[in-house]
């Protein structure tokens, strides 16, 4: 059907209102998920059909996003042509309201396309303040959008040597947190960047107190459950003196969750997924129609 379209958009969001990015059960309901909110925006474009995403990369309740992406077919109602794309970034944007998601991109993509399969790799951020002894201190802008700590200052080098020894091709068994899709996930993933740099408050240039801030950059192609928080909790105890660089390695040999010390997972609210990245030539659409097409075969 010509007016039936494939679409891949970008959103980001900030997470503290919402259970995590995707679907909460209608039973579970009470905070809704970003993609219920981004739903029932779409269905508000009145559809003829019933919309479901497909969200590259989730996260969890309390978790910010830079970028993240989603796709979907949309088909209007009589026999209309799809919206274009900066038309479709416009409405989904005035019908959100007052939400904090925002769609940022949208591309026509082909019908085979998916969003978390085709994704060549994600980069997550993680943000830490130091010297705040209470979180109140901190500016607005910058309040659950890091992790505030009372120590002055971090063993950066420490952190950066434990860092690099998680780069690479490893069992991440001890870095992933138990759901239920444990037995299902392969714990061997290949970390391309884990870096420690300085960073900076949103407000840095009109606060009234200079702050140290620091980031964690983690890109991959997928991450275990939880893994990003759980390597930035034993990278900023090895900045505190809390582990040792070698206690470090340990952890990550054992290749065992409960390896992993108690009370060390950082909070939900300093983590950012940056970015998902595609290959371009994933994201052409050719509008020669196909004659085999059959949307009741998309997935």
């Amino acid at each position: 059907m010509h007016n039936w379209a494939r679409y891949l958009i970008f959103f980001q969001y900030i997470g503290t209102k919402y259970r995590g990015v995707v679907k909460v059960p209608l039973e579970q309901q009470g905070k809704k998920g970003v993609q219920d909110h981004l739903e029932e925006a779409i269905q508000r474009l009145r559809p003829n059909n019933l919309v479901s995403l497909s969200v590259s990369s989730r996260t969890d309740t309390g978790v910010h996003a830079l970028s993240n992406s989603a796709h979907f077919d949309l088909q209007r109602k009589n026999d209309k042509p799809p919206f274009t794309e900066d038309v479709l970034v416009q409405a989904l944007n005035f019908h959100l309201k007052e939400e904090q998601i925002r769609v940022t991109q949208a591309h026509r993509v082909p019908d085979d396309f998916h969003a978390r399969f085709r994704a060549q790799s994600r980069t997550y951020v993680y943000r830490i303040a130091l010297g705040v002894p209470h979180h109140t201190l901190l500016p607005l802008t910058d309040w659950n959008l890091c992790w505030s700590l009372r120590d002055t200052e971090l063993d950066i080098d420490a952190m950066r040597e434990a860092a690099a020894l998680l780069v690479g091709t490893h069992d991440f068994s001890s870095f992933r947190a138990v759901n239920s899709d444990l037995p299902f996930k392969n714990p061997v993933k290949t970390l391309d960047v884990v870096a420690v740099q300085p960073g900076s408050s949103f407000a840095h240039s009109h606060f009234h107190r200079q702050l140290q801030f620091w980031e964690l950059t983690f890109r991959s192609r997928s991450f275990l459950y939880k893994q990003v928080r759980r390597m930035t909790g034993a990278l900023v105890a090895a900045g505190q003196g809390l582990l040792s660089v070698s206690q470090v390695k340990q952890i990550l040999d054992a290749r065992d969750t409960l390896a992993y010390p108690q009370g060390v997972v950082a909070p939900a609210h300093g983590l950012f997924l940056k970015s998902v990245d595609y290959k371009e030539s994933d994201l052409q659409f050719s509008q020669e129609p196909d004659s085999t097409d059959d949307p009741k075969n998309r997935c």
